[in-house]
């Protein structure tokens, strides 16, 4: 079983979204969710969002 990082399910069952970082140029594994309500919601409990911002004009 592959879990859900914010729910803990099987992310094999779902529509899976895998999410990356880059660490010394090269791609690492972040995260794997059920699909993007599972990611948005670890977002926002994680408040990975916070103090940040695409350009706003």
């Amino acid at each position: 079983m592959t879990a859900c990082t914010y729910c803990g399910c099987d992310v094999t069952a779902h529509d899976p979204v895998y999410v990356e970082e880059v660490e010394d140029s090269d791609r690492v594994p972040a995260g794997q969710f059920c699909n993007y309500g599972c990611l948005a919601a670890h977002v926002e409990t994680e408040g990975l969002a916070e103090g940040t911002t695409c350009r706003i004009d």
